[in-house]
């Protein structure tokens, strides 16, 4: 820091004289610092909106797709088994039996017991297999679906570390003990027939020991596939879930006789999720109705910070949100994404050779002239209860999904389809975006850094100015002191 002792010849103010000269080129120093703030801003409004906009389009995949059309099932007894059905499960009802339900291989040990019966306390996870009698290495060999492995017992290996070498076998196979019990519990990890296991010794030691640790002697529960008949049909599976013409049956309970499961369509369902795509299309064209028609905030620019200090922290908040809130006020791009929305939406589709639009479900906009501000492109359903605008309309799309849902749903299909290729083509990667993006963020990083580069340059431009006045001024006061050392010494000679 460079120290400055100026004005002892001159009595100036040399500072503030400097300050008030250097204050222009500091003033246009201010607008790149203003500028490449607000920049930022708006770079965080439109990361924020973008994040929005990219989720309501991967929300379109669903309905695009044709994932309109639901269906619904019950079962005659859910104690039983629950059923889902997916859109191209056949209508109807259908028979049920539950044969028998899958089990997983296990094995539950013998009790332990202590080779030396003098030895007072039960066997913990610490015991050694030396206190079951194991006094020589074996080898013990386990089968499991997910293959075989070999693993070594030892008189000093652990209770626990023979749990570990098991649950570690790569195998398929489980392993603990209950110290409770005095019990090893083994299982398999998957259930299904395919899926048991078998222990055996892989030499004669490790049958031994086998028995000592109470696995040979223990109590075996096979493995075992579950069996259902659906409509006299008999369908076997490794776990107690079957998935069979678009349903999915999970079966709970073995059943004395025949449930039955009935299907069809479910109108509410269908209905929910094109409100559901209505609500989350308003929500997201609300907000960029307002920030489009956002009021103006000409003549407010971000603060410095000598600004800032003459202001109060609520007034600083207020400027800030005011300047904000108008970053993308009639912004092209911005608009740009509108139109491409709202010019989907109202598109027609044809479906069976009859060109359909969304006003034909009475989905529609209430209008130019009935609309709020920020609610011109916002759809209503006519009859929806939730609506206060269109409650007491006769419910037409209710009408056609009980009528015609298929058709319902290639309307819909069609309608967000166009949405998603018009938003799609909005986030195309470019030379000034980058891809996902619907707005120039390429574009704007390279400003942000050129701004920073200004910036530092105009610095040091202002402070080589600044150096430059302090020169001239020391320049003077050198010349002032020569001055009055010549006059005093004149007036000396006079004296």
């Amino acid at each position: 820091m460079t120290i400055r002792i100026t004005g002892m010849n001159s009595g100036l103010d040399t500072d503030s004289i400097v300050s008030e000269l250097v204050s222009a080129y500091r003033a246009k120093g201010d607008k790149y610092t203003k500028a490449q703030t607000k920049l930022s801003w708006t770079q965080n409004v439109w990361k924020s909106l973008n994040t929005k906009i990219f989720n309501f389009y991967k929300s379109l995949d669903s309905l695009r797709l044709g994932n309109t059309v639901s269906k619904k099932t019950t079962v005659s007894d859910s104690t039983k088994a629950t059923v889902t059905a997916s859109s191209n499960a056949v209508s109807g009802t259908q028979t049920l039996k539950i044969n028998s339900l899958a089990k997983g291989g296990y094995l539950t040990g013998a009790e332990l017991k202590k080779a030396d019966a003098s030895k007072e306390g039960k066997l913990g996870s610490g015991s050694t297999l030396s206190d079951l009698g194991i006094t020589e290495n074996g080898k013990i060999k386990i089968e499991g679906s997910e293959g075989t492995k070999e693993i070594e017992v030892s008189a000093d290996m652990k209770i626990s570390d023979f749990v570990k070498q098991v649950n570690e076998s790569g195998t398929g196979v489980k392993a603990s003990f209950d110290a409770e019990n005095q019990r090893f519990f083994i299982s398999s990890e998957k259930t299904g027939k395919a899926n048991d296991f078998k222990i055996s010794g892989a030499d004669d030691n490790g049958t031994s020991a086998l028995a000592k640790l109470g696995i040979s002697n223990g109590t075996k529960i096979d493995a075992a596939d579950a069996e259902i008949t659906l409509n006299d049909v008999k369908y076997t599976s490794s776990s107690n879930t079957f998935k069979i013409n678009g349903l999915t049956i999970q079966a709970q309970a073995v059943t004395d006789g025949e449930v039955t499961i009935t299907t069809d369509t479910d109108v509410q369902g269908m209905y929910d999720k094109i409100k559901n795509f209505l609500s989350d299309y308003n929500s997201l064209m609300t907000e960029m109705s307002s920030l489009y028609n956002a009021d103006s905030a000409k003549g407010y620019e971000p603060l410095t910070s000598d600004e800032k200090e003459a202001m109060s922290d609520t007034e600083i908040n207020e400027w800030e949100k005011k300047i904000k809130d108008s970053l993308l006020r009639r912004d092209s791009t911005l608009g740009g994404i509108m139109s491409a929305m709202s010019t989907a939406m109202s598109s027609t589709v044809n479906v069976n050779g009859t060109n359909y639009s969304l006003s034909n479900l009475g989905i529609k906009t209430l209008g130019y002239f009935a609309s709020g501000k920020n609610e011109k492109n916002l759809y209503h359903i006519d009859g929806d209860a939730d609506d206060e605008n269109t409650s007491n309309n006769a419910d037409k799309l209710m009408e056609m999904l009980t009528s015609d849902p298929e058709a319902v749903a290639e309307i819909i299909k069609g309608v967000t389809s166009n949405l998603y290729k018009n938003l799609d083509s909005k986030m195309k990667s470019t030379s000034l975006r980058s891809a996902y993006t619907v707005y120039n963020d390429k574009e704007m990083a390279k400003s942000y850094s050129d701004y920073t580069t200004t910036i530092k340059e105009w610095n040091k431009k202002v402070e080589s100015i600044e150096d430059s006045y302090y020169k001239k001024f020391s320049a003077m006061e050198t010349a002032l002191a020569k001055l009055q050392s010549q006059m005093s010494s004149f007036t000396s000679m006079l004296g």
